[in-house]
């Protein structure tokens, strides 16, 4: 029997109950061993052991190399490993804390854009919320870190304009930086700027009938189709939405009026995400035509299983619902897509879409692919402390 036809038949096996209360997940009932959080440990530093060694940290400010230090910066909480926090802080040093670089403001877009001019595009944003941790994590406070944070979204933020989030990723990228600068600032026009353009971005891209959200108005039912003829919701792209509502949720105060529609989108999410995912676990690119693009997809996965491990940390999701849902998506991700060396395989490429034919195995990975790994293995390692 090949690994994965026994992984398969294994979690098939799982009854909903087996999970509980118990905080090791115990399921020696079903025949699976327990999962206990000296696992999950481990499959984390080999995860981030892997990727700081075979990268260095001098990269570029934009999306996906970012997108991986938001889960670093989420390792580092956990373990207090300091060579977690010096990576990141390198890697923010190369970059004079700083996303896209241009000073003329009469230049700055916020269209789709690889070049210094693009400030207000919230892929050169998420940089914002890892310079924000770091300087949260400085005993001098030094405001370096957080001054092209601040002037970038303030300046944002005096514009007319509330359609800056115009795609399902850059809910991920820009949200939390609004509730980081918050915290740090208690200002709260980033609160009420969050909300007005949430709002858009809602009103844009969620479907009311199937809970998810579109990537962008280009994908939007009837217009668009996925191959059998029926609604395209990306999974990394709904993963990005999923993982948003959670680090949201963490800061955002309880009393703001923008917070009882963010818990409603993330538990209908949540609804809608369960019966989709495959019996070994992942989410196909697809989510409601895995045909479409079969096989295992890793990153869009993982921030469904950190979504789904911190909303029932956090009692938005009834564990004994949810469990098992979490339980098969980590051991997908820890017994499948982490191979042997600490490489994070099965990472859909850089793209907005489910592309039939598109090759996609164990040896595909990327930096965004390991952040949300990491995201997952944190709220995991949470989950098995209760």
């Amino acid at each position: 029997m090949t690994r994965r036809l026994y992984l398969k038949l294994a979690l098939a096996a799982i009854p909903a109950l087996a999970i509980g209360g118990l905080p090791a997940l115990a399921a020696e009932a079903s025949g699976v061993a327990p999962i206990t959080r000296a696992q999950v440990m481990d499959a984390l530093a080999r995860a981030n052991g892997y990727w700081q060694r075979n990268n260095k940290p001098e990269q570029w400010p934009f999306w996906d190399v970012a997108a991986y230090h938001t889960g670093n910066m989420a390792a580092y909480a956990l373990t207090r490993n300091e060579a977690y926090r010096a990576y990141s802080t390198a890697w923010a040093e190369h970059n004079a804390w700083r996303g896209a670089a241009s000073d003329d403001k009469s230049k700055w877009k916020y269209t789709y854009g690889e070049t210094p001019e693009h400030v207000l595009f919230g892929d050169w944003q998420v940089c914002f919320q890892t310079y924000i941790d770091l300087y949260q994590l400085d005993r001098r406070k030094d405001p370096r870190r957080i001054a092209r944070a601040r002037e970038v979204i303030d300046y944002q933020m005096d514009t007319p304009n509330s359609d800056y989030w115009w795609w399902a990723d850059g809910l991920y990228m820009v949200m939390p930086v609004m509730t980081k600068l918050y915290k740090v600032t208690g200002d709260r026009r980033y609160l009420d700027k969050l909300q007005e353009y949430f709002t858009y971005a809602d009103k844009l891209m969620y479907d009311q009938q199937a809970g998810l959200y579109y990537r962008d108005a280009k994908y939007i039912y009837p217009k668009h189709t996925s191959a059998n003829g029926g609604k395209d919701f990306w999974a990394r792209g709904d993963g990005w939405v999923f993982a948003a509502f959670a680090k949201v949720l963490s800061d955002l105060p309880l009393e703001h009026p923008v917070r009882p529609t963010i818990v409603d989108r993330f538990k209908r999410m949540a609804a809608a995400l369960k019966p989709v995912q495959q019996p070994e676990g992942y989410w196909t690119r697809s989510l409601l035509d895995p045909a479409q693009a079969p096989g295992p997809e890793s990153s869009g996965t993982a921030f469904f299983t950190y979504a789904y491990a911190w909303g029932i940390n956090n009692g938005y999701l009834d564990r004994t619902e949810y469990g098992p849902t979490l339980l098969r998506g980590w051991r997908f991700l820890s017994q499948v897509a982490l191979q042997a060396d600490g490489k994070v395989g099965y990472v859909q490429p850089i793209g907005e879409r489910a592309i039939p034919g598109q090759v996609v195995n164990q040896d595909s990975t990327a930096p965004f692919g390991v952040g949300a790994f990491l995201l997952a293995a944190t709220e995991m390692a949470h989950f098995l402390e209760r």
